[in-house]
Formats: structure tokens, C-alpha cells, sequence
């Protein structure tokens, strides 16, 4: 009787533990990147705060035009909520932000 009980124990754990990590796992990563700033953004990084680099560029051979949108989806199979973002426009600006939570924002602005 005694193994059925600590049987039951552990099988009562491991299920709230997926309890709690299921939610993690399971949060909605994606973004809408709007840029507001009147100039064509022409690269954008986004890595997560695990990462040493930035990566490679979201965009690819796109740009994102001024006042035009994009949705970003930043689950890179890591779990990570923070990530930093680099943009780099036409007339040769770059902005770095640092620690967005990808997990809590539907929208990242830049103005």
C-alpha cells in the first residue's frame, strides 16, 4: 500500500508541474513591429536574452516601409519572454531596445 501512495504522490507533482510550465511554453510570442518613424526600416533583430548575437535579420530581403506594420512571431523554440530588438532605417539610424517581454506586448512601436 505504502508504494501505491508514494506512486500517487509523485504522479500528483508531475502534473502540477505541467501545470505550471504548460502556461510558459504556451504563451503567444508574436508582435506586431509597427514603424512609425516615417523612414524604411531595412533590417530587424530580434534575439533572446540568452543569445550573444543578434542573429539573423527577421527581415530578410524586405523592408518595412514608414507607417507600416509586421507581425513577428519570437518563439524560437528557446522559452524566452525577453528578447532585445535592433532596427536599422534608411538614413543609416540603428536603435537598440533592450529587454522587451515578447510574452506580455501584442505591439512594439517605434516612433
Amino acid at each position: 500500500m505504502r508504494i501505491k501512495q508514494v506512486f500517487m504522490a509523485m504522479t500528483a507533482a508531475g502534473v502540477l508541474a505541467a501545470t505550471f510550465a504548460l502556461p510558459a511554453a504556451a504563451q503567444n510570442r508574436v508582435v506586431t513591429i509597427v514603424n512609425q518613424t516615417g523612414y524604411v526600416m531595412v533590417r530587424f533583430y530580434g534575439s533572446n536574452k540568452g543569445s550573444t548575437s543578434w542573429e539573423e535579420d527577421i527581415l530578410g530581403n524586405d523592408v518595412l516601409g514608414g507607417y507600416e506594420s509586421i507581425n513577428i512571431n519570437f518563439d524560437d523554440g528557446t522559452g524566452y519572454c525577453i528578447f532585445d530588438f535592433k532596427a536599422v532605417f534608411s538614413d543609416g539610424d540603428e536603435v537598440v531596445t533592450k529587454g522587451v517581454n515578447v510574452c506580455e506586448i501584442p505591439k512594439f512601436t517605434y516612433n
